[in-house]
């Protein structure tokens, strides 16, 4: 008999995945056959002559409409005139970073005369074929007048006839480097990885630096970076860096300043790019560039030697000038479209190596080579929805509903914690959730008491829906806890009832970081109901009581980003507890939320105690929510609410105090602590 039941319970879950199988496959049917019909009416449109002779036309009122929407994008007027006010800072604070930066003769002497407890050589390989003779001349200056001077330069010329010059300069310049720069001319050239591996066979320092052909280094880079080795015993550093046009490197593009290593970050970005230098032992038994990875294998080599550094120093200070010219990777992908199947195949080898055998790797909208990493999800563990709540029928209802009708990961529990509701409306919600009468429920003999608070173990008829009641004063870490300890999955989702579901995939999304052993907690993108951004990612120190804040805050939807940094998932201190998923086993490990922070930075500090037990914690841009804030509790923004934030905020600087001095990893010490849009500090700051 029990086999009976146990085989009838496995045929009905069979029939039941068939149907969805099914349903799916049929709903695929109907939007193949939708998209032909609409290629095959745009078809006839395109042909139409009247079309055709419409397009002058057609070109004016795009302009026009393109015009609109980058006002739309950024926020309207409105946000037009932030923007202004950004690109004004960063001119402002331009200035730093371009050759008013260089060292002064007394600090360049102070530099050269430093005697460091390991004077380590620096081997710089530049890889040579057909540069121009006056990017020849400038890079070949910039080592040369690098103030820390145990380096030696490395150069592989593989360049045809034409540029013979080439040979003719870099000779010159030996000759008056005391033996310092070292030349061989190739038979032939063997393209950026061959010829850089023919770099390295010259080579004889401790540690190698990677330097493009037609770049220029600052003068006190190799000081800095030996500093750094001295002092914290770094095997491999890179550091920020710009793009400039011209011969002159105040003229600016774009400045990357980046976060410290972030192994999320890069493996959907190459971040870290230029000037990496790396202990030479990272190489032991490993190939600098391999071929098969032309056009990107410096993100291949850097996927390899992160794995193998112990000490990952990032040295925060514009020391990198890669020159933008036509037929340069910095004027555009398109002058090596090669570049972008090399950059996935480098990032599956890496993902490969660590475990990972099912995966996707998608360009994103930002640029081709930033990716869009889909991870499997390993089996259907049950994720735990705890969701804190006070009357505010209208807004409950709303994210419920979101939840059950838009959600495609089916193993999930949702748990209301109740708390001081008076409205007869919410309880006649809880009564529609559950199936039953919420007020026969409170009075059922099966209630649990603990404390201030009392647990109804009803749930509805699916088992989706059950009420936990919170009797205590509002105190949201204690109201989730609550919720935490009456939750059956294996994952915590802490989700605010002001919020409501816009990408139905939203727990897979979330769910495929949170399964990985390295990650703590994820969480998602969050709009106002204006679609400008609520949370995408908090940063420690940031705002003005310099505890944590929330970055691109109220950019529009479709903003790429900083640096691309809204298009991919990434390694951040700390995400909002309006969306935030963790496995129960850690959320337990930590101790929960710290009941000690009522209303405010309860998130943060537990985004931190996981952080401090060596976990990653991750922001994902493809699970998205309207956050519509705080429309529950009310802003923190004045009187007692104010107070209590104050308290608050000074306790979570005094618990968190080293960490804030030290700064957000994930967050490059040149931006203001007063914006959240990635403004650079000016001088007067």
């Amino acid at each position: 008999m029990v086999f009976d039941m146990a085989e009838m319970d496995y045929r009905e879950a069979y029939e039941k995945e068939h149907l969805k199988c099914a349903d799916l496959a049929a709903r695929i049917a109907d939007l193949e056959a939708e998209n032909e019909e609409l290629n095959w009416k745009l078809g006839r449109i395109k042909n139409n002559p009247l079309w055709k002779a419409s397009k002058p036309m057609r070109n004016v009122l795009h302009w026009g409409i393109r015009q609109k929407d980058r006002i739309s994008n950024c926020g309207g007027i409105k946000g037009v005139i932030h923007k202004l006010g950004y690109k004004k800072r960063e001119r402002q604070a331009m200035s730093q970073f371009g050759t008013e930066s260089f060292p002064d003769e007394k600090q360049a002497v102070l530099e050269r005369e430093t005697v460091f407890p390991r004077m380590v050589k620096i081997s710089i390989l530049v890889p040579l074929w057909n540069n121009r003779r006056e990017f020849q001349i400038e890079m070949l200056d910039s080592v040369m007048n690098q103030t820390y001077e145990n380096w030696e330069l490395c150069l592989a010329d593989g360049s045809d006839e034409e540029h013979s010059y080439i040979g003719d300069i870099c000779r010159e310049y030996a000759a008056r480097a005391d033996g310092r720069i070292v030349y061989k001319k190739l038979a032939k050239n063997e393209g950026i990885s061959g010829n850089t591996n023919e770099c390295l066979k010259l080579a004889t320092g401790e540690y190698i630096g990677l330097f493009d052909q037609d770049d220029i280094l600052h003068p006190s880079v190799l000081y800095e970076y030996v500093k750094a080795i001295n002092e914290q015993g770094a095997d491999y550093l890179y550091c920020d860096e710009t793009t400039f046009k011209g011969g002159d490197i105040n003229k600016m593009l774009t400045m990357h300043f980046k976060p410290d290593y972030a192994p999320d970050n890069l493996r959907a970005n190459n971040y870290i790019c230029h000037f990496s230098v790396f202990s030479r032992e990272l190489l032991e038994g490993n190939e600098l560039f391999r071929t098969k990875f032309d056009g990107s294998q410096d993100h291949d080599m850097i996927l390899r030697l992160t794995d193998n550094a112990k000490k990952i120093v990032h040295v925060p200070k514009l020391m990198y000038y890669w020159r933008s010219h036509v037929g340069s990777v910095a004027s555009g992908i398109d002058a090596k479209p090669y570049a972008i199947q090399a950059a996935k195949g480098a990032v599956s080898e890496h993902l490969r190596k660590h475990g990972y055998d099912h995966f996707q790797i998608i360009s994103t909208r930002a640029f081709e080579t930033i990716f869009r990493i889909r991870y499997e999800i390993i089996g259907t563990p049950k994720i735990s929805i705890i969701i804190a709540n006070k009357d505010h029928v209208e807004d409950l209802e709303r994210c419920v509903r979101s939840i059950l009708e838009k959600s495609t990961y089916d193993n999930y529990e949702i748990i209301i914690v109740e708390n001081n509701s008076t409205t007869k409306e919410i309880k006649d919600l809880y009564t529609k959730l559950l199936g039953y009468s919420y007020e026969e429920a409170l009075s059922d003999d099966g209630i649990l008491r603990s404390g201030e608070s009392e647990i109804c173990d009803k749930r509805a008829a699916d088992g989706r829906v059950s009420i936990v009641t919170y009797r205590g004063i509002f105190n949201y870490s204690a109201v989730n806890n609550l919720g935490a300890a009456c939750a059956s999955g294996e994952y915590l989702l802490l989700l605010n009832n002001d919020t409501e579901v816009i990408t139905v995939n939203w727990m897979e999304e979330l769910l495929m970081y949170a399964q990985r052993a390295d990650v703590g907690a994820v969480g998602a993108k969050l709009y106002y109901g204006d679609k400008t951004i609520q949370h995408a990612g908090v940063v420690i120190g940031l705002g003005a009581h310099r505890t944590a804040g929330h970055t691109h805050y109220k950019q529009s939807r479709q903003n790429l980003g900083y640096m691309g940094r809204l298009c991919y998932a990434q390694n951040v201190s700390a995400v909002t507890g309006a969306c935030l998923l963790v496995k129960r086993s850690l959320y337990e490990e930590v101790g929960g939320l710290d009941e000690g922070f009522a209303i405010s930075l309860n998130d943060v500090d537990l985004c931190l105690k996981l952080r401090e037990k060596g976990y990653l914690n991750v922001f994902t841009p493809f699970a998205e929510l309207f956050h519509y804030e705080s429309v529950s509790r009310g802003l923190d923004d004045s009187g007692e609410k104010a107070e209590r934030y104050n308290r608050e905020s000074e306790r979570f600087r005094e618990k968190w105090k080293e960490a804030l001095e030290k700064g957000d990893p994930y967050y490059n010490p040149n931006f203001s602590l007063d914006r959240s849009d990635f403004s650079l500090k000016v001088q007067t700051e």
